[in-house]
Formats: C-alpha cells, structure tokens, sequence
C-alpha cells in the first residue's frame, strides 16, 4: 500500500531504505502520483466535457475526501496507518460477510453500495478504482445495480479478482464443482468489470485456486509448481520454468517484460510469475510483488491468496499486524462455516 502505483522502483528504495519488508504508512509525498488526472465523475481519466456531471469522489463516495485528488505528488492512500485494509481488500471482506449467509447477488451489491456511500466512512482510503467511479455513476444516472458496471480503459484489470478468491474458495471449500463456481464468478465478475478478456482469465485464476484447493483430492499428484504451469501455458502461452531459469531481475521481468500497471495482460503472467519463483517461501513473494511497485496492492491480493493456497500455512509475522485481525480471523470463520 505506501508504494502503490510507484512506477520507478528507485523512488521505493529511496522513500525505504532496502525497500518494503513489512507494513508501513503511507507517506505524504507520492514522487508519480496521477491522482489529479483521474475523474472524480466517472471511470477512467478526468475531461474537461464532463466538467458538469455530479461529483462521485466526495458527494457520492468517499465523501469529504475530495481534496485528495487535487494538486501534484497526492499518495493514493493519504493518511492510511500500516496494516490497515485498502478500499478493495474491504469490498473483499463485503463478500466474506456475504459468504457467511450464502451468497447472493443483490445482497452483495446493497453491502457494497452501503460500504461506499457511508456518510461516516467505513474504510480508512482515499483512493477507488475506476470501476468504483464508473459504477456510481451508473447508479446516480438511474441504472439497476446490477447493470452499473463500467467500461473503461481499464475494465480489463487484476482489481476485478479481489472479491473472486473468497468467493471461488468458499464455492469449493464446500464442494461445488468447478464449472459451477467459474460461472458463479463470472457474473459476479460482471457486476463491476463487464469484460469478456477479462473473464477468460477469471475463469483460468478460478481453476488455479480449485486445483490448489484440492491438490489432495481430484489432482493428487499435481505438485503446485506444475498446476502453475499449466495454468500459465494455457492462459498466457507462458513457460515459467524458462522465464526463471533466465535469472532476471524482478524489476527486468515485472516492469520491463511485463507492465506493472493493473491492466490484466501484464498483471497476470506477473503474478504467476512470483508465485512461481518463491513457492517455498510466502513472504518473499509478497515482497518482491510489493518492491516492483505499480498495481502492486492488487496484484498482492490475487498472489497472497495464490501463495496461501501453495504454502499451506499462514504468514503469521504479517497477519498479526493487521489493523483489522481479529474482525478478518471472523469474517473467515464465518464465511466457511458449512
């Protein structure tokens, strides 16, 4: 989170001293923030047409935090504390405490729509997403919630698989098939990121995380190595053994090789590409995903739950320190309650 969307891994090193190794506030000073291009009416980038449509940002969500798209070097994540949630990993817990009930569509989206448009905020950010602004708006211009997601630029983007990996987990924690729950997170999927490119790959990352899920059962000789391979083949056309074996640097592979933006077709071969290359140890993974800056905060997300799966046993040293633990240690149990 305080090095998110840095896009020159020096300004990390410099802010950090060896870099990100555990939480930390976000700094005040942001050396590539765009902050001030994006709209605060719509998705996607501000125009100067759009000057009279109602303001999302500060009137709709995120209200009285509108001043922080204003001006140069604003952080994304103004005045966030170490260990605290990001607006996504919030909606993600939306979903576990939908989970917790059974989920459904229309009980999700009102959680959703209650958790951003709270008068009193209910999460610690500064900062939405595209989609954020381009569904709210769609809900002030009078659509069903159902039909306000967006279309943008980036519709195309790894944020749309924060809230998939609860909800596949669940689905196969207690024993849905996997067509069933790639289907089931499709249309969720489209609630926000209405993209067919997208949804292929949703469907691909579904698989993974059921294939990890049940390396004892239905792939009992699969090791995780060779599920992320083939995963990677055939979503991406990626050999993984190939691109480790060319000992590159994490900043020559996830920033020269592939982009470190949140656009999916760089996010997703990124992702697998650092779960692949640290299986045997969690945190590194995180790490390295955090110190090559870009959409690292949801690329994290998706590699977190990857890696999880992979190591089978907690990163506790981490975990503890989140701000929220003891509500997230619930939230969980609660959602995989049979």
């Amino acid at each position: 989170m305080p090095v998110h969307w840095y896009y020159n891994p020096a300004d990390i090193y410099k802010a950090f001293k060896g870099g990100i190794t555990q939480f930390e506030d976000a700094p005040s000073f942001h050396p590539s923030s765009i902050m001030s291009l994006h709209s605060t009416s719509e998705g996607g980038r501000a125009r100067s047409s759009n000057s009279n449509k109602k303001e999302i940002v500060g009137d709709v969500i995120l209200k009285g935090k509108r001043q922080y798209w204003k001006g140069a070097n604003q952080h994304y994540h103004q005045g966030m504390k170490a260990g605290e949630n990001t607006l996504n990993a919030h909606c993600a817990r939306v979903m576990l405490r939908c989970l917790s009930e059974g989920y459904q569509r229309d009980d999700f989206l009102d959680s959703y729509i209650r958790l951003l448009c709270a008068s009193t905020p209910a999460h610690p950010d500064t900062y939405a997403e595209s989609y954020h602004r381009g569904f709210f708006a769609n809900l002030e211009a009078g659509r069903p919630a159902h039909k306000c997601g967006a279309v943008t630029h980036d519709t195309a983007s790894i944020g749309g698989f924060v809230t998939i990996g609860p909800l596949a987990l669940c689905c196969a924690k207690r024993g849905d098939a996997l067509e069933e729950i790639q289907k089931l997170c499709r249309d969720h999927l489209m609630l926000t990121h209405p993209d067919d490119s997208l949804a292929m790959v949703c469907d691909f990352y579904v698989e993974l995380l059921f294939r990890l899920l049940h390396r004892d059962g239905k792939h009992p000789t699969d090791s995780a190595k060779e599920i992320l391979e083939d995963i990677a083949s055939r979503s991406m056309g990626l050999s993984l053994p190939k691109l480790v074996a060319k000992k590159k640097s994490n900043i020559e592979v996830v920033g020269h090789q592939y982009s470190p933006a949140c656009y999916i077709s760089g996010a997703w071969p990124s992702i697998l590409y650092f779960a692949y290359r640290y299986a045997e140890d969690g945190r590194k993974a995180l790490i390295a995903n955090t110190n090559v800056g870009g959409d690292n905060v949801h690329r994290g997300f998706v590699l977190g739950t990857i890696i999880g799966l992979i190591t089978e046993t907690p990163i506790s040293a981490l975990y503890s320190k989140l701000c929220d633990e003891k509500e997230l240690t619930a939230e969980i149990s609660n959602a995989l309650k049979p």
